[in-house]
């Protein structure tokens, strides 16, 4: 069988998929979120990559931490590559000092992946005149795998500066469908950013903000760094990232009582060309209000989408 290398799913709207990026995000908010996103990569090309994901996190004062549920379904090659994904996600909540705060990490995943070995071809099908007329001698293997997987993150944030680490696949659980085996590499990520506000606050008056990000993930021998800013003047936000010398990255959202809205474009300007059309994603995210609590506690201030 000939060999392929793929890294796992990426969502442009990093902040936009928070248990996604890190499992130290769980209960950052403090109230109820529900979080839906949808990806479209290079939908010009057959058997482009199609990703959802949806999520559900919330802090918990009885448990000093925030609990979360994500799932993601991830559909290559017009089905012919099914990964579903479903997280338990637990985090810890440590105040350092009135100014800054330390949230860590846990997340259990059951991943079960499909293969339809109808929709892939083989060598030994191809006749030299009329194409693909033979059938196939190869030896195919099961149509599903499941294994569980383990990661785990950290976020420290103040009131205008945060930064996180997250590992993902810890145990690198075997996912080949033959034999030998094939081990789910290790993700490393890493993520930066401040809000700087533009002007003072007022209680009739919320300032424009600019927040400049940095993103750095590396998964085996895939290396990708996302380099951006986002302009918020409340309800809209406005967003502009390059990539890795493969794309620049234009981001729209806007936040209207507790629903956000988000839609970003990523123009490719590597040798791929934008014939692509490129990758379009959208994100929907409901803040739910709940009852302040007397004790203080802090939420980190950084970018939704």
């Amino acid at each position: 069988m000939p060999e392929a290398k793929a890294q796992d799913p990426q969502f442009t709207q990093f902040y936009a998929n928070p248990l996604y990026l890190n499992p130290a995000f769980a209960g950052s908010a403090r109230c109820p979120r529900f979080v839906l996103n949808y990806r479209n990569q290079w939908p010009a090309i057959p058997g482009n990559f199609v990703t959802y994901s949806a999520s559900y996190d919330q802090h918990f004062d009885g448990l000093n931490g925030g609990l979360g549920i994500l799932v993601t379904n991830d559909v290559a090659g017009e089905g012919t590559l099914n990964t579903l994904n479903a997280s338990a996600i637990y985090s810890y909540h440590l105040e350092v000092s009135r100014n800054f705060s330390i949230k860590a990490g846990f997340q259990a995943t059951y991943a079960q992946r499909t293969l339809d070995w109808n929709k892939l071809t083989f060598g030994d099908q191809i006749d030299s005149r009329y194409g693909f007329i033979y059938a196939t001698q190869e030896v195919f293997g099961p149509n599903s795998v499941n294994f569980v997987d383990f990661s785990a993150g950290i976020l420290g944030y103040s009131e205008n500066f945060f930064f996180g680490f997250a590992a993902h696949h810890l145990t690198q659980p075997d996912q080949s469908f033959l034999v030998p085996t094939s081990r789910l590499p290790m993700k490393f990520t890493g993520h930066t950013g401040a809000v700087i506000p533009l002007g003072k606050k007022t209680r009739f008056n919320d300032p424009a903000k600019i927040s400049p990000n940095i993103l750095f993930q590396q998964q085996q021998d895939f290396r990708q760094i996302n380099l951006g800013m986002y302009f918020q003047k409340s309800p809209f936000v406005a967003g502009l990232w390059y990539r890795n010398k493969d794309a620049f990255i234009v981001l729209v959202g806007l936040q209207q009582g507790i629903f956000k809205f988000g839609y970003s474009y990523d123009v490719t300007v590597s040798r791929l060309t934008n014939a692509t059309a490129g990758a379009h994603e959208v994100s929907f995210a409901m803040q739910i209000e709940c009852k302040p609590k007397k004790k203080r506690y802090r939420t980190i201030n950084c970018p939704s989408f």
